[in-house]
């Protein structure tokens, strides 16, 4: 089926919502971060980026329910007072439709449970928060879901340039249509393809930043085995599978960091389906598909392996080799 309306409302929703979080993280202070119960941070623009795509997606699919990382929790003390001020001030600039009052509800909004027989949209706001506090990579990540299928999704990378451009990049895929490329602005847009290798002597790795997201030592360790002699690429968020996608890398892991992890499906539908639709493959650390079909969680896999397509079977099995051992 064609996802074409959908993709062009993602496309939309992500290329608004960027702009909030390019002003945000380009005034970025101390003050506008607070730190939630797990003390991860939290800014002005995941708060700000949920109310702008809630607020979108109500008007363009009125009848589709949308599963966001955030909810307003954190928002209901004192110390946070200052917090959704700024979510409400950055909000209206960018969509002067929202009324002051409606904020905090369309955060609140984005609280669907997911599921195997429902059609969803799934969100993750600001995806690598801590990369954003750095000023580096982040990704706006949106997908549409149905009976536990990912069949679109947009990843809006800001700070990933193109072709020496300053001005970012958005990735749009639909199932059976490909994936494209486009400068942030608008301005340029080209189909993509994961990067024609057939040995995995000859890939890139890239991995998270955060050693919490992703243990190195085994990485390093499916590295050397893999006979691969470059250091890896760490880069923040979902602009792994970006990269991926696009042929500057062509393996991403996320292996396990610790036993019972489970891996949230905001974090890698959008990322998962840009790179299936440009040529690549995507699995767990086991070689199963990615399950969405169970809620919130990818409570059926373990880890993630992205590659280029033709070495994934190799990476897997040496994954799986060092996993064991």
């Amino acid at each position: 089926m064609d996802r074409q309306m959908e993709l062009e409302f993602a496309i939309s929703a992500v290329a608004q919502a960027a702009r909030l979080a390019i002003d945000v993280q380009s005034e970025l202070a101390p003050q506008d971060a607070l730190a939630k119960q797990d003390r991860s941070p939290v800014t002005v623009a995941d708060y700000g980026v949920q109310a702008l795509i809630s607020f979108a997606l109500q008007k363009a699919f009125s009848n589709d329910p949308l599963m966001g990382e955030e909810s307003s929790d954190e928002l209901h003390s004192d110390a946070a007072k200052p917090i959704i001020q700024k979510v409400i001030e950055r909000v209206t600039a960018v969509e002067p439709m929202i009324g002051a009052n409606e904020v905090v509800r369309l955060i609140d909004r984005a609280s669907h449970a997911g599921g195997a027989t429902e059609r969803f949209w799934t969100l993750d706001p600001i995806d690598g928060t801590k990369g954003f506090l750095r000023k580096e990579q982040y990704a706006i990540a949106l997908a549409l879901i149905e009976d536990g299928e990912i069949v679109a999704g947009v990843l809006g990378c800001p700070n990933l340039s193109v072709s020496g451009e300053t001005t970012g990049c958005l990735l749009a895929a639909s199932k059976g249509h490909g994936t494209r490329m486009r400068s942030l602005d608008g301005s340029h847009t080209t189909a993509i393809h994961t990067r024609a290798i057939e040995s995995s002597t000859d890939a890139i790795v890239c991995e998270s930043v955060e050693s919490g997201h992703s243990d190195h030592s085994s990485s390093a360790q499916v590295t050397d085995k893999l006979g691969i002699t470059s250091d890896p690429v760490r880069i923040d968020s979902q602009c792994k599978y970006a990269v991926v996608a696009r042929g500057d890398a062509d393996i991403y892991l996320r292996l396990p960091t610790r036993p019972g992890y489970q891996e949230r499906i905001w974090d890698h539908a959008a990322g998962m389906i840009v790179v299936t639709e440009a040529g690549g493959v995507v699995t767990d650390v086991n070689g199963k598909s990615l399950d969405f079909s169970n809620g919130a969680t990818l409570s059926e896999n373990s880890g993630v392996i992205a590659t280029s397509g033709a070495i994934h079977d190799r990476v897997v099995g040496v994954v799986q080799e060092v996993l064991g051992s």
